[in-house]
């Protein structure tokens, strides 16, 4: 009979092609996830994963028991949402993903708050870069995430919430400093520090920077903003962030900011969901409320 604990490490492994990323997702070890997939290849009687140097990558025959594994844990994945909205008159679960600044500012006000009118309803919050966020949406890992629109996706549905300004950030005394605006082709020579691959700051200076693109020094790309900062205000290179970010530095004097391009540059946050997957209760509870507060004076305060 077909073991599926086998079949679940094996789907993880093939999904993410890496042992240790779907043993971290399992929260088991390495060796377990080895050892399982090791079983249902006997089961199978043929092998599923080839090596190519350190990486793997799915056979013939591992591609298709990952197509039909595929199947049963997204019909796992819908009743458990199915079973969701039953319970969720009364209760239910709420996953949420956001990008790492609003995890660790923004959503714990805005869960406080959604607690107190809902509090039988548990929640689960995951936290990464905008990109890393959308695919959980896909993946169904999170029913609703706060993100940046990082690319054009007909399978999701964005409702705006607010505008986090952007700004050049350069040491004190930067050469820059003094002009009143510089443009983005300006900054082709400078040593710059980008967000990571991902992050909406990211794939809003990368369309700014346009063409120009191919030509600018990026001498490191960071998640961590407390890190980018760091380097900047001790001379490495400049960068860009939200104003909100750093208006505690530029107050000290440990930071400066330039204008840049035509125009103030303003990137939108967005509360997102998959279009074609049913909300369960919770995520729909959630989405309301959240649309209420984006009406008050509390987004603009928070952002200001």
């Amino acid at each position: 009979m077909l073991n599926f604990n086998h079949l679940r490490a094996f789907y993880e492994a093939a999904r993410l092609l890496n042992v240790t990323k779907a043993a971290e997702a399992l929260c088991i070890t390495q060796p377990a996830v080895s050892h399982q997939i090791k079983l249902l290849e006997q089961y199978c009687k043929v092998k599923l994963f080839g090596k190519r140097g350190r990486r793997i990558y799915l056979t013939d025959e591992g591609k298709i028991i990952f197509q039909h594994a595929s199947k049963i844990f997204e019909m796992g994945r819908n009743l458990e949402h199915r079973i969701d909205d039953i319970i969720g008159k009364s209760g239910g679960y709420l996953h949420i993903g956001c990008v790492t600044i609003y995890a660790d500012s923004l959503l714990p006000v805005l869960l406080r708050k959604f607690h107190l009118a809902h509090k039988n309803i548990k929640i689960h919050v995951d936290k990464g870069s905008s990109l890393q966020m959308s695919n959980n949406l896909h993946d169904y890992k999170d029913s609703v995430a706060i993100i940046a629109k990082i690319r054009d996706d007909s399978n999701m549905r964005f409702i705006p919430l607010f505008q986090e300004e952007l700004v050049l950030i350069t040491p004190p005394d930067y050469h820059l400093d003094k002009r009143r605006r510089v443009s983005f082709h300006e900054l082709a020579g400078e040593p710059i520090i980008l967000k990571e691959v991902g992050s909406g700051i990211r794939k809003l200076t990368e369309n700014c920077f346009g063409k120009a693109l191919e030509n600018i020094n990026i001498i490191a790309e960071m998640s961590t903003m407390e890190v980018i900062k760091e380097m900047v205000e001790a001379g490495d290179g400049i960068s860009f962030l939200t104003r909100r970010e750093v208006r505690k530095e530029i107050d000290e004097g440990k930071l400066s900011t330039i204008p840049i391009g035509d125009r103030d540059l303003f990137m939108p946050i967005y509360v997102a969901f998959l279009a074609n997957r049913p909300l369960s209760l919770a995520a729909k509870l959630f989405i309301d409320f959240i649309l209420v507060f984006s009406n008050y004076k509390f987004f603009v305060f928070f952002i200001k």
